[in-house]
């Protein structure tokens, strides 16, 4: 931690431009607001294409959602923490490659549903007896049956519904499909872990287009070691500001200029808006002129759901040597899992990981509280489980630099509103994971948005120096694989 420390003092006391100060006449400058990892990207490849280049994070850290903590002694991820898409497609590949970080394989080429697989799971009832693995089996097909049924009921349907209406006419519908007793909790959790995917209730996700992201091959891999080394990569050598909290920004067709919160100002040529879609609507940030109603429009009607996690740290390990720990019941609210850090990384960690209303609920209670909370959902699977010898706890829905953990597809409302995110405003540019079309939700979506805002950018600032370059490379444009990733499965 004091490493970290030291590192935001240094970035606090570089340079930079403002109003106040003087900056090349003729070199073409940008600002970047938010520093996670959209914003980062398109922060190194502006200035790696010769652009002056500061960014301006609320945070007293870089990262954004991702966040990797080291106060247990070793990296562990608070925010994002797998490579959904273990492959050189991805992305982020040849970063990760070049930095030869290793990945943990958590499942191959999945649904969407889950990020692991079936058999690295062990399901308990709250009474402390395990589900046979042949039933967890056989309801997961049970569930995929009644998704293909959901499919049938958005044909027929003009008009969107949520996946949990949907759900219901199902079984409606088909009455065999409907499950009694310890296989109905088994499909409640199954319904937990799809709406953990989406961060979301199933009453709030879009049937129409719930489906509609882009799955990369090669399964989804645990980054080991934590994103940061990612981060602080693309840090590297750049101007940025953290507490600096953006709370209006001006556009003119010869520049903009952008508020923090003590009053400074900053001008440049353009600014990437790279903040969190809760952060756009809570509208802490005042666009002057306000931003066109299209763009209004997206950045309201999005969904932007939360997953916590609260992470338990014991002395030893009393729990089987499997991925995922789960405990089913009558409601998906009800249900539970924790990830096995221990299977991946060596270390006795357990990670208890809720999503929607009951993240939400979980968020009103005390961090000491909430790891309680979650210690005795782990004591109704593992009676004989020890007291944790530390805790951290996420706050990604109240954290004021955030207001949600990602996007999801609400009902009612077009997916390509993620498209309408991203689009410019003049010399304004989005990035972030809300503005991906194909990957939402997701840190490679967030990086490759913050690469296409930079080149938009870029276009756009030498169009107006008349200094266009259209061969010139972006970051990640023509960069290969140098080295393979690294990918383990204990």
């Amino acid at each position: 931690m004091d490493s970290q420390h030291k590192s935001n003092r240094q970035l606090q006391r570089a340079p930079c431009f403002s109003s106040a100060g003087q900056r090349a006449e003729a070199s073409p400058s940008v600002i970047v607001i938010g520093g996670g990892i959209a914003g980062l990207a398109a922060a190194r490849a502006l200035y790696d294409a010769s652009f002056q280049v500061v960014v301006l994070e609320s945070r007293d850290r870089i990262g954004g959602r991702v966040h990797t903590d080291y106060s247990f002694g070793f990296p562990v991820d608070l925010g994002a923490s797998w490579l959904h898409g273990v492959c050189k497609e991805n992305p982020l590949a040849p970063l990760i490659g070049r930095l030869g970080l290793p990945l943990y394989r958590t499942s191959g080429d999945n649904s969407v549903l889950y990020d692991h697989d079936l058999e690295s799971y062990a399901l308990f009832d709250m009474d402390g007896n395990q589900v046979p693995q042949d039933l967890v089996t056989k309801v997961g097909e049970t569930f995929e049956s009644i998704l293909k049924e959901t499919d049938r009921i958005r044909q027929e349907f003009s008009e969107d519904m949520s996946i949990g209406r949907a759900i219901s006419m199902v079984f409606d519908r088909r009455p065999d499909l409907r499950l009694e007793g310890i296989a109905h909790k088994v499909l409640q959790w199954y319904l937990c872990r799809m709406e953990g995917w989406f961060a979301a209730d199933a009453d709030s996700i879009s049937l129409k287009y719930w489906d509609q992201e882009e799955l990369l091959p090669g399964g989804h891999g645990l980054m080991v070691r934590g994103y940061r080394p990612v981060i602080n990569t693309l840090a590297k050598g750049l101007d940025i500001r953290l507490d600096h909290r953006v709370t209006q920004v001006v556009r003119r067709y010869n520049g903009v200029k952008v508020t923090v919160e003590d009053g400074r100002t900053f001008v440049a040529d353009a600014a990437v808006v790279a903040v969190p879609l809760g952060v756009l609507k809570s509208n802490r940030i005042k666009f002057e002129p306000r931003l066109p109603e299209w763009k209004e429009a997206a950045i309201n009607e999005l969904g932007v759901g939360i997953e916590n996690k609260i992470i338990l740290h014991f002395e030893k390990v009393f729990w089987p040597n499997v991925e995922f720990l789960g405990v089913v019941a009558q409601s998906s609210y009800e249900c539970s899992y924790f990830l096995n850090l221990h299977k991946a990384t060596g270390h006795p960690v357990l990670v208890y990981m809720p999503a929607g209303q009951l993240a939400h609920d979980i968020e009103k209670l005390s961090d000491e509280d909430a790891a309680n909370f979650a210690f005795k959902q782990l004591q109704r699977i593992l009676p004989n489980a020890t007291t944790p010898i530390q805790h951290l706890v996420s706050h990604w829905g109240t954290d004021v630099n955030s207001l949600g953990s990602y996007s999801y597809d609400a009902v009612g409302k077009p997916h390509e509103f993620y498209e309408r995110l991203r689009i410019p405003v003049d010399n304004i540019f989005f990035a972030g994971e809300a503005t991906s079309m194909d990957y939402p939700g997701s840190v490679h979506g967030a990086y490759s948005t913050g690469l296409m805002a930079a080149e938009d950018c870029r276009m756009r600032v030498l169009e107006r120096y008349g200094e266009v370059d259209l061969f010139q490379p972006v970051m990640g444009e023509d960069t290969p694989v140098a080295v393979p990733l690294l990918i383990s499965r204990m």
